[in-house]
């Protein structure tokens, strides 16, 4: 079993499509550790603020079925790919860590994903979740990562998030 990370975005009816996004990864995968969500400004464009949170799980699927399944659950909510890369989104899912695997994005998802390193609204959820988890690059914990990110450069707070209707009946 590979222990994994996946990161969700909205800026788009975004409690809803978070909810549905948690119980489809729940339909999908099973048993979630779900950080707290978190609101933040949109990044590369200009537009709505985001809802972000970050799930671990573990699975026995291989990478590329990870990903499909990711894409499908975003298509089932609306996902428009024909856009701009920096755009509004119903739903976004990230495949972050998969275990401590380590591969370019050409030909398959990069990993670790960028991301990690780079947004607020990624390395804050991931941190709380797996704070001792070494990135299998830079070698440091996310915890470690968080501590030393500079936190005026992208605003990002926690908010609190009525999880209602459940995501397990959605």
């Amino acid at each position: 079993m590979a222990r994994i990370y996946i990161s969700l975005g909205s800026n788009i009816d975004a409690e809803n499509h978070l909810r549905r996004g948690v119980a489809a990864l729940r339909e999908h995968f099973g048993e979630l550790i779900l950080s707290p969500v978190y609101e933040s400004e949109a990044v590369g464009f200009s537009g709505d603020n985001f809802l972000n949170l970050v799930a671990g799980l573990d699975t026995d699927k291989p990478v590329q079925d990870v990903v499909d399944i990711l894409h499908r659950i975003e298509d089932e909510n609306g996902r428009v790919r024909s856009g701009p890369r920096f755009s509004a989104r119903t739903l976004d899912l990230d495949l972050l860590l998969y275990d401590d695997r380590v591969q370019s994005p050409d030909p398959g998802p990069e990993l670790p994903r960028d991301e990690i390193l780079k947004n607020a609204f990624v390395l804050w959820p991931l941190a709380e979740i797996a704070p001792e988890l070494r990135h299998p690059v830079v070698g440091r914990t996310m915890g470690e990562l968080w501590a030393a990110f500079d936190k005026t450069s992208q605003p990002i707070w926690p908010v609190p998030f009525d999880w209602s209707p459940d995501p397990l009946s959605c």
